[in-house]
């Protein structure tokens, strides 16, 4: 449990309140993360921006398999059940399910599997990656440019991340995710 204190959604103000609000009409509540990253919502703001910016440029199934396997990486629970919940509009449960448990085995295209195992990657070490991960990219099909926002949308998950796990913020239950989801989702995390 985050040290952190934050308003309550009747003595918020500003643009924190805008954020809680955006939040509550999403899923019904306040999410920890938004409670605590709203104390500076600058920054939250520059952090909701750079993301438009990375995932704009991509496929949205790119994005958030590439966002699924940065936070298999971070081990970001946090993270796996926000994206697992936004992911269930790209992917029916039983094939999220799968990929939540075991991505290279899912079914997915080689290509995607290369690419998460390169996001996953970038969350565990990414001191100890060389041209031959970038690489691996390209010969799976990637552009230059994709294997750039490859990169990109992994290095910005890590970094949001991260930070909530640093402040100790409380993970939220995901509405709408099966328990069977939400386990393989944080399984082993």
């Amino acid at each position: 449990m985050s040290i952190i204190s934050t308003p309550s959604e009747r003595d918020v103000r500003g643009r924190a309140s805008e954020l809680y609000a955006g939040d509550i009409a999403d899923q019904g509540f306040v999410a920890g993360h938004t409670r605590v990253l709203a104390l500076n919502p600058e920054a939250y703001d520059a952090w909701e921006h750079l993301i438009q910016v990375i995932a704009h440029s991509m496929d949205l199934r790119r994005y958030e398999l590439v966002t699924l396997a940065a936070a298999l990486g971070a081990r970001s629970r946090h993270c796996r059940l926000a994206h697992g919940r936004k992911s269930l509009r790209l992917f029916d449960e039983a094939e999220l399910t799968r990929i939540a448990r075991d991505y290279r085995t899912a079914g997915l295209s080689a290509a995607e599997v290369e690419m998460m195992a390169f996001a996953e990657k970038v969350s565990v070490d990414a001191s100890a990656m060389t041209d031959a991960d970038s690489t691996r990219l390209r010969d799976a099909g990637f552009t230059d440019r994709e294997i750039v926002d490859i990169t990109l949308a992994a290095a910005a998950r890590n970094y949001y991340s991260r930070a909530v796990q640093a402040l100790a913020i409380d993970v939220d239950d995901s509405p709408g995710l099966s328990a069977e989801l939400r386990d393989a989702l944080i399984a082993g995390i």
